[in-house]
């Protein structure tokens, strides 16, 4: 009467009785694997306090106090209403948020998404429709810094050289 998964044939047998290994038609359990490394905050739970985590989180409840996710992903779903300051590698907003936020990556602000607050990143995306108020600090990447000041430093050797050659010049008078 019960059949448990384990009686299952996984490999079904092809017309010409060759094995073949059984294929995922599923395509939500494949996208549930991938987003299953994500801790989720659900609709009716509400925090207050500090937040700090070593994953990547999807709000979609109610967080008031401070987020803390250095190397990982915030998002804030399209239910979700934060009250916090953050610190994270990356923010998608696509529900409310109110609080500075600065990441080592970048802030994505979604259509139907709000911000208000004060923003700290590498790089900014706002959608039509979203919302956002407060002050930008867009920082260069490290690789940009490290190019311009390896451009900068090019011809400031050159300028030296030039003045060197024009005292070797000098003194040969």
């Amino acid at each position: 009467m019960w059949q448990t998964l384990d009686t299952k044939d996984t490999n079904p047998k092809k017309e010409n009785g060759t094995s073949q290994p059984a294929s995922n038609s599923n395509p939500l359990s494949s996208q549930l694997r991938s987003t299953g490394e994500q801790a989720t905050i659900g609709r009716s739970l509400i925090i207050k306090g500090e937040v700090t985590g070593s994953e990547p989180l999807y709000i979609d409840g109610r967080v008031e106090g401070t987020i803390i996710l250095t190397d990982n992903r915030l998002t804030i779903g399209r239910n979700g209403s934060v009250s916090a300051n953050v610190n994270a590698k990356e923010v998608v907003v696509m529900g409310k948020l109110h609080g500075n936020v600065q990441v080592t990556d970048r802030v994505d602000i979604r259509a139907e998404g709000s911000l208000t607050g004060d923003v700290v990143a590498h790089r900014l995306s706002i959608e039509d429709g979203a919302f956002f108020k407060g002050s930008v600090d867009l920082k260069k990447s490290e690789q940009k810094m490290n190019a311009d000041a390896a451009k900068n430093v090019k011809p400031e050797a050159a300028h030296n050289a030039s003045l060197a050659m024009t005292a070797a010049a000098g003194k040969a008078n």
